[in-house]
């Protein structure tokens, strides 16, 4: 006979009909903390005051639109038929590259208006965005989505996870893997490297590109093992086209800028002049 373990609640708050959902309230958490943490490298960094306050209030909704549309449209087949939930982003749906696809968009255009280097930005918003991402994935969690194929309870207690964990991977009858905890703890460590990595003073330009490389390894592999991916066809599973791309991009982009002598800035320098 099944064991009876009931979900973890999705919905924080509940005030009359007004409904705030943990998926919400944990991305925009890893938002504000990952803003917290720019803020203040902003200030050693020698830029404007509110720089990334003002960003953020830009570029939040855009990247949320763009990560939105970007789901929606790898399930078109779904949404098509049921045009009403395209909005309901509090049941989750969320795609990270869609993520990063409206950042970069959008800090491109917020350097060239502010007259600021794009590099730097994103240089100081790396470790900020991959502890949102860290964050985030706990929203997967109450939803009860982004896990992988199906275990057992013993596997589960074997990675010595809390109860509330393991019992929350129980769905339909069946545990899962939590592939959205696996993430979440690689891209904990990616914000500690990132971090550690801001003293070596690479090359300007040289910290995003780290991070979406790491970023995307981790991710290839996360990817495999879900039963949820946004696929490219019956066989390819995007995130994992998009996470080879972002690799290869962004070495190429690291040899070109260095060969060309772009890069000839470095992250402890405090200019802020484009370059």
């Amino acid at each position: 006979m099944d064991p009876v373990i009931e979900p973890l609640n999705r919905v924080a708050i509940s005030i009359g009909p007004i409904q705030l959902y943990w998926y919400g309230v944990l991305i925009m958490t890893g938002a504000i903390i990952g803003l917290w943490v720019a803020v203040r490298e902003s200030e050693r960094r020698n830029l404007p005051k509110d720089t990334f306050v003002d960003l953020v209030v830009w570029g939040l909704p855009i990247t949320v639109l763009v990560a939105r549309l970007y789901y929606v449209t790898f399930q078109w087949n779904y949404y098509s038929a049921h045009p009403k939930e395209i909005l309901a982003v509090w049941e989750g749906g969320l795609a990270m590259h869609g993520v990063l696809i409206g950042a970069v968009l959008t800090i491109i255009v917020f350097a060239k208006v502010r007259n600021l280097s794009f590099w730097k930005l994103t240089d100081i918003l790396a470790p900020s965005l991959i502890l949102a991402q860290a964050i985030g994935r706990w929203g997967n969690f109450m939803n009860q989505e982004a896990h992988g194929g199906p275990v057992t309870r013993g596997f589960l207690e074997s990675l010595h996870l809390p109860e509330f964990i393991i019992n929350q991977m129980y769905i339909s009858g069946t545990y899962y893997h939590p592939t959205f905890l696996y993430e979440s703890v690689w891209n904990f460590i990616g914000f500690l490297l990132l971090m550690s990595l801001r003293k070596v003073n690479l090359r300007r330009g040289e910290l995003f590109l780290t991070y979406l490389i790491y970023y995307s390894v981790g991710r290839f592999f996360i990817e495999g093992m879900r039963t949820d991916s946004l696929m490219l066809g019956e066989y390819i599973r995007m995130a994992q086209v998009m996470s080879i791309v972002l690799i290869l991009l962004s070495l190429a982009v690291i040899w070109f800028r260095r060969k060309k002598g772009y890069a000839n800035m470095r992250y402890l320098d405090n200019g802020v002049k484009v370059d």
